[in-house]
């Protein structure tokens, strides 16, 4: 006859896994879909605005300006800021781990709409891809880690200031330093990877920034005032200086380079190192067992080769069905015309 007794650490973690989710992770989860719908619209609507700028004034690109004068760039804008603040919010309740992948069905809603309104054509393969995102998507939201619990804005900070997550933040700020004074005189606009790494690399230190100034202002609202603290006026000027730098940069990534190529790509990179940098600061898989650790993995790759299959199948529906002289042409009557030549490089990468 089997004795009882306390329950085994895997056995734990087994229960632990199908607790389903907190309410507070659900909060989090209902407003990272909200953000992503507002923001995949957005880069359609800051697109149009880009193209109708670019037509009497210097493109983006080429480090123009004239877009700050083209109302159809601010709607896009508000709608990207009202995405940002239900993202900003949904940080403050779940996980970054769970945040960030939900991501990608801003990227299907980009793809969706650029096939309607800018013609950028969506095949069935890249159809395929926005299913797998779906796919990945649920696979990680199911299998998230609960929120870990902090009662002080001093609790984050201590978590920033760890030697393993400075090695991090200063490797990054080093090499965007790199990627802007070398690389993006040179190659910004030739290779897509080189504006959406600045982007990327700026969001991750943004996002545990902005995940910290999101817990300040929940406890702030629950009656414990965090406003008192310089951290959070710390983490405030980080998330400023940061989504400057991101707006500037993702404006020349979309201006130069085909949307289908920018969202996914963008989605890639700037999720993959979120991910890292919420693990290191935030210990988000010290919560969990190996297996859901690996699920999560699972999932994360599916996100990836749906992100991927949209981006090579949309460069190779446009090299099979439009001659490069066509696109140029195209492009030069739009007052657009080096946007051809950046894709034309792009896609022998």
């Amino acid at each position: 006859m089997a004795v009882s007794g306390p329950a085994s650490s895997s056995e734990r973690a087994w229960s632990d896994s199908h607790k389903g989710m907190s309410s507070d992770n659900i909060k989090g989860l209902v407003l990272a879909l909200s953000s992503s719908f507002f923001i995949g619209a957005s880069f359609i609507v800051k697109k149009k605005g880009l193209k109708v700028a670019g037509a009497s004034g210097v493109r983006a690109g080429a480090g123009g300006y004239s877009y700050l004068y083209e109302p159809l760039w601010w709607v896009g804008m508000i709608t990207m800021v009202i995405g940002e603040i239900a993202n900003f919010a949904a940080y403050a309740f779940a996980p970054a781990i769970l945040v960030t992948p939900l991501g990608a069905l801003s990227i299907i809603i980009s793809a969706a709409l650029a096939h309607i309104i800018l013609r950028e054509r969506l095949n069935i393969f890249g159809i395929l891809g926005c299913v797998l995102c779906v796919v990945g998507s649920t696979t990680i939201v199911l299998h998230a880690p609960q929120e870990r619990e902090i009662e002080s804005v001093k609790e984050v900070w201590d978590l920033a200031t760890e030697p393993a997550f400075l090695l991090y933040a200063a490797l990054m700020i080093a090499t965007t330093l790199v990627l802007i004074i070398h690389f993006v005189p040179h190659y910004g606009q030739t290779y897509v990877m080189v504006y959406i790494g600045v982007c990327s690399i700026v969001g991750s230190l943004s996002v545990m920034s902005v995940k910290a100034l999101g817990i300040a202002l929940k406890l702030t609202f629950s009656g414990m005032n965090q406003l008192i603290y310089p951290q959070t006026w710390a983490f405030t000027m980080v998330v400023i200086t940061c989504v400057i730098i991101q707006i500037n940069y993702l404006n020349k990534a979309l201006d130069t380079f085909n949307t289908a190529v920018v969202s996914p790509t963008y989605y890639v990179t700037f999720t993959s190192l979120t991910i890292l940098a919420s693990i290191i600061m935030f210990k988000d898989w010290d919560r969990q067992n190996a297996i859901q650790i690996f699920t999560q993995m699972c999932g994360f790759v599916t996100i990836l080769a749906g992100t991927f299959l949209l981006h090579r199948t949309k460069d190779m529906v446009e090299a099979s069905t439009t001659p490069f002289s066509m696109r140029l042409s195209k492009h030069i009557e739009d007052g657009c015309e080096l946007e051809a030549i950046p894709l034309q490089r792009q896609a022998s990468l």
